[in-house]
């Protein structure tokens, strides 16, 4: 949650490009080791606090320039301060950064590394007019934040406080009492050259009230600071926030219910395997017995339908562009989360990780052609050029109109959630000049050297056999979405409460192994529960698989969609179209994703599983 000042880039787009890839990774042009190792300082050498945002407690994502309201800004009484500014303002914003919204920017507060100030330090002086205190007294009333950060770890702490504000009925109204909070004491504690904790403090004992706002008020704004030695190494610095009480979290719940997905999954997954086994052998062995013994008894079931299981489905294109997005999204995840656990993509750095997403997306692209294009020519697709075209607009065309929206919305409101348009710039340049044409290489090597046969192991008839139109409600289309979306989602909703209070909230998440595993097991359980469906299907003489399995692969995402509704309305105070905006504009594209990524895994499994029974018996 930093932001920082930016303005329109006037560089080349290939040095955007460029430069962009650099800031995902936190590279600035010097050693990848102090990413790795942090600051080293000096005793009496400058630490810079930088200011990053204010806003709503409740809305992390309606932020504001720190300094739109009238904090101390320019007052440079001690030759510290001028030093301190002068230095913060040195800060190079990176691209993640910009990504999530921060302006950083630089502050009036003069900090020497383990030089404490126990005796409070002037920072200004100043005289609030009506319209300074009313700006004051409307933030306040909204639970407005403040966030700030030294070295990368943010500090929270609340503007004011309302001082008997449930007292405001009948007889009692007039005693609300609005306090501002001028004083803020730092306490950082640092590893020996390394700062590994920042916090900051208000204290209400040196509170203004500001609840009269009809007259100018001076106000002395100031700041103390005070060092401590931590035994935090700095690689496990943001651990620290499991314990915030701005950000409250707790621990042993979480590992608990990743305990309870774990064991729930696997049962899940074992019980769907065991049965599925069961039943397929049972199958298998009776079609073979009635081949040996007599060929008078009729086939029934899923073998019946052995001229009509491989029929292509409708809106081929369609469909290819779809596996081809999903595999491409679903190895973007587990790249980020590998590259995330080995340490080379930074989780300590805000927005590292959404800026690395963008880009090995789109160095994937070419994975997505690829799949997509030789999924297209075994079905025997003529026009694989318009193929391409639909895997280049698929996701990036909801993405380009949800993220407009949202960001016209933020722009209209003046927060700083309004993205820079330099960042614009840098992501359009990385689909313009490398996501599209990786997208086009790969449907190229797929149209020159992909596999061009389906080796289907059993002939297609020119006639599509009909379809029992009698069916019972509990094997209908309906119940089979509602199975492939609540199974899987049973096994992680407790752990995607925390995924959202990170997104949504003031948490920072950590637990990207615990995380990792998560997804791993999700992706088992749903194409486990897809292969099932789908064995169901044929086994009632439905030979329609293809797009079913893909949708019900994918109906994970209409259920996290669903959820995120319910987690607005029932378990945030998000309130606002700004907010609202945000949330459930990026939540359908995240939704969109996991549609995408779970569909095509889904069915990829099931191809295989289709194949290998028909494989199994011999059809005449």
């Amino acid at each position: 949650m930093m932001k920082t000042r930016c303005n329109a880039s006037t560089l080349p787009l290939s040095r955007i490009l460029f430069f962009s890839i650099l800031f995902v990774f936190g590279v600035d042009g010097k050693k990848l080791a102090k990413v790795t190792t942090g600051t080293k300082y000096s005793d009496g050498q400058d630490v810079h606090v930088i200011v990053n945002k204010v806003g709503p407690y409740n809305n992390p994502t309606e932020t504001y320039r720190y300094y739109s309201l009238p904090f101390c800004e320019e007052h440079e009484a001690h030759e510290d301060v001028a030093s301190a500014k002068k230095g913060a303002q040195k800060h190079r914003q990176r691209l993640g950064e910009q990504m999530v919204g921060d302006r950083k920017e630089s502050s009036p507060y003069a900090v020497k590394f383990k030089e404490s100030l126990d005796t409070p330090r002037t920072l200004c002086e100043i005289t609030l007019t009506t319209e300074d205190m009313n700006l004051f007294t409307d933030a306040i009333r909204h639970s407005y934040f403040f966030e700030m950060l030294i070295e990368d770890l943010p500090m929270w702490g609340y503007i004011g406080d309302i001082i008997n504000d449930t007292l405001i009925v009948g007889e009692a109204a007039g005693t609300e009492k609005i306090l501002l909070f001028p004083h803020l004491h730092f306490v950082i504690g640092t590893n020996k050259d390394n700062i590994v904790s920042a916090n900051v403090n208000t204290d209400i004992s040196q509170a203004v009230d500001i609840t009269d706002t009809s007259k100018p008020k001076t106000i002395q704004f100031s700041y103390s600071v005070e060092f401590i030695d931590e035994k935090i190494e700095w690689k496990q610095r943001m651990k620290i926030y499991s314990h915030s009480s701005f950000a409250p979290y707790v621990t042993e719940i979480h590992w608990l219910s990743i305990i309870n997905s774990f064991v729930l999954v696997l049962l899940l997954t074992a019980f769907l395997a065991i049965i599925l086994m069961r039943v397929l052998k049972n199958d298998i062995s009776r079609y073979m017995d009635i081949e040996d013994q007599t060929m008078e008894e009729e086939e029934s079931g899923w073998k019946l339908i052995h001229g009509d299981v491989f029929r292509f489905p409708q809106y081929s294109t369609l469909f290819c562009a779809a596996v081809g997005t999903g595999t491409q999204l679903l190895v973007t995840t587990f790249l980020v989360l590998i590259l995330s656990l080995g340490g080379y993509l930074s989780t300590t750095r805000r927005g590292s990780i959404l800026a690395g997403s963008v880009v090995i997306y789109s160095i994937t692209s070419m994975l997505g052609g690829y799949t997509a294009i030789s999924l297209y020519l075994q079905m025997n697709g003529k026009m694989w050029a318009r193929c391409i075209i639909l895997i280049c607009i698929l996701f990036p065309v909801p993405v380009s109109c949800v993220f407009c929206w949202a960001n016209s919305v933020a722009f209209l409101h003046g927060s700083t959630s309004a993205m820079p348009v330099s960042t614009v710039l840098a992501i359009l340049a990385l689909y313009i000049f490398v996501s599209t044409p990786l997208t086009l290489f790969g449907g190229i090597l797929a149209k020159n050297f992909g596999k061009k046969d389906f080796n289907a192991p059993t002939r297609t008839t020119k006639v599509a056999r009909e379809i029992p139109s009698e069916i019972p409600w509990y094997k209908g289309r309906f119940v089979q979405m509602l199975i492939s979306g609540f199974l899987p989602f049973s096994a992680i909703f407790i752990e995607l409460h925390y995924i959202f209070a990170s997104m949504w909230g003031h948490q920072i998440y950590t637990l990207f192994g615990i995380l990792f595993i998560a997804f791993i097991l999700l992706t088992i359980v749903t194409s486990s529960i897809t292969v099932a469906l789908v064995y169901f299907q044929l086994a009632r003489e439905d030979h329609r698989w293809w797009w079913v399995a893909f949708n019900n692969g994918g109906m994970i995402g209409i259920a996290i969609y669903l959820y995120s509704f319910y987690y607005y309305f029932q378990r945030s105070g998000m309130n606002g179209i700004l907010q609202a905006s945000f949330f459930f504009g990026y939540m359908a594209i995240v939704s969109f994703a996991f549609f995408l990524m779970l569909g095509s895994a889904g069915f990829k499994l099931s191809l295989v599983f289709v194949k290998y029974i028909y494989g199994r018996v011999k059809c005449d």
